[in-house]
């Protein structure tokens, strides 16, 4: 009688265990912030033996996957797998998917980062974290990731996402640190849109004052989160990714985050064609003064739910400054106006980037085809300005010629008489 009361006490545990335990699982922001009343609860409702608590925990405690390893996402998983090692909350394996790459000594990119814990190729010198794992297979390293960090180019994310669909949690949240927008027939497209639209996950975004080589070398450094529901998984992305050399903060606007993080690599490149030119710094500053302004109304006709006060966060006006100053979008457009315009873009970044790319001319073009369908070219002149002498069409001393003839008016009759 003992034994057979004994086993259906086990069976009933079992049971209220399985509830339990599909209750929390399927509850994200429950998995994300409710650990300790998940653990009393399963001890206090259940004569659950440690071990299997501790079983349970750890299935709850959230996975980290980043998709990308260029020299961004190599930062990415630096910060990252620093707290998940600290933060009991999360697993402390960070999965970080490797586009494979063979080097010149013909070994695997992955395989040296395993070997070596640095990515020797986009971030040399820089030990990742010994809890960072390359994966050069994308579906393997996603499928068990509670939050997805999105860090590849713009221009590959609708390809990638295409390949992730159906292989992910369908709780899983996502976070995009990518810079740039996609033109389609209906309209322009954010990258975090893109990625809810192809995956059906909520997706936050991350931008700001962020140089990676700088971060790297754990110099302070600020970004924001912009999110546009459930404000506890931005919180969740704050606590991923804030160390006491990168602070994060949150804001509820998550396009005009975005917008921000992607207007300001156009800005940058009209800055490094001043820097090419020699034109000094009060040019320059002209050049970005303007390039907010344009960032500001560009961002507000698209997404009227913009909010004035996100471009005073670093993901604005601090992120135009650094990127305009130090970014590379900068650096090979300063080299394009020193070259007269004679090599292009693409050769430049070719040669000067090692792999990485630009964002800045693609996304002016993409911005370019946005403002000529909707009529809006002469009211943009330094987004114009931009597209038209990187696709080869304004010689480099158009940044100013250009821009000046058409702001003159422009700038008053549209964004009111303080404008120069």
């Amino acid at each position: 009688m003992n034994i057979v009361s004994h086993e259906t006490c086990l069976v009933s545990e079992s049971n209220q265990f399985l509830l339990l335990y599909s209750f929390f699982s399927s509850n994200l922001i429950s998995s994300f912030l409710c650990l300790p009343l998940i653990l009393h609860t399963l001890l206090n409702t259940c004569s659950l033996c440690y071990q299997q608590v501790v079983e349970t925990i750890n299935k709850i405690m959230s996975k980290v996957t980043i998709v990308g390893s260029g020299n961004w996402g190599s930062v990415a998983a630096k910060l990252i797998a620093s707290n998940t090692l600290r933060l009991s909350n999360f697993d402390d394996e960070v999965r970080m998917w490797v586009f494979e790459e063979t080097l010149p000594g013909g070994e695997k990119l992955s395989e040296v980062i395993n070997k070596t814990n640095e990515n020797v190729k986009y971030l040399p010198g820089i030990k990742l974290g010994k809890n960072v794992v390359a994966d050069p297979n994308l579906e393997n390293a996603v499928k068990d990731a509670d939050m997805l960090v999105f860090v590849s180019p713009h221009q590959f994310i609708e390809g990638i996402c295409k390949l992730l669909a159906g292989k992910i949690k369908t709780s899983a949240e996502g976070i995009s640190l990518i810079k740039g927008m996609e033109v389609k027939k209906e309209g322009p497209c954010l990258i975090s849109t893109l990625i809810s639209n192809q995956l059906g996950i909520n997706c936050s975004v991350l931008m700001g004052a962020n140089i990676a080589n700088e971060i790297a070398m754990e110099k302070f450094s600020e970004a924001t989160v912009g999110y546009s529901q459930h404000k506890e998984v931005a919180e969740r992305w704050v606590q991923l990714f804030t160390t006491p050399y990168f602070i994060v903060t949150a804001v509820h606007d998550v396009e005009g985050v975005e917008m921000c993080g992607t207007l300001k690599n156009i800005v940058a490149i009209g800055a490094g064609l001043v820097d090419g030119l020699e034109m000094g710094n009060n040019t320059k500053a002209a050049i970005m003064r303007l390039g907010l302004k344009e960032m500001i109304a560009f961002s507000k006709l698209l997404f009227p739910s913009v909010k004035d006060s996100t471009f005073f966060e670093s993901c604005g006006v601090a992120d135009l400054i650094t990127t305009s100053m130090g970014g590379r979008n900068r650096k090979v457009a300063e080299a394009y106006a020193k070259n007269g315009g004679k090599r292009s873009f693409d050769e430049l970044e070719a040669e000067m980037l090692r792999g990485q790319k630009l964002q800045g001319v693609l996304t002016a073009k993409e911005v370019y085809e946005v403002l000529s369908d909707r009529g809006w070219i002469e009211m943009f002149p330094l987004f114009s300005a931009v597209n038209l002498i990187s696709q080869g069409l304004l010689p480099p001393s158009a940044i100013v010629q250009h821009t000046d003839n058409k702001s003159r008016c422009l700038y008053t009759r549209n964004f009111g008489t303080s404008s120069l």
